[in-house]
């Protein structure tokens, strides 16, 4: 690999808050936050939405919507008019 051409490739823990999961891994992001890891090392922290920890299809758990609301606006809208 050629010196200067590539990003710098360093340690960082990846951290969903919806599911409590963190993971350290390689990456090239960068992140202004830090954490202090289990091996006693801080890290820098990235904090990203949804992981496999939360993901419905992972966690085999569906999310309530709202479907009464959309029926029934649906059926208000495109009534017959008699």
């Amino acid at each position: 690999m050629k010196p200067g051409t590539h990003p710098d490739y360093h340690p960082v823990v990846f951290r969903d808050r919806a599911g409590d999961f963190a993971i350290l891994t390689r990456s090239t992001a960068v992140s202004d936050k830090t954490i202090e890891w289990s091996d006693g090392n801080t890290y820098p922290l990235i904090d990203v939405e949804i992981s496999s920890a939360s993901h419905p299809f992972y966690t085999g758990q569906t999310r309530v919507v709202d479907t009464a609301g959309r029926v029934e606006r649906f059926q208000r809208r495109y009534q017959r008019r008699g």
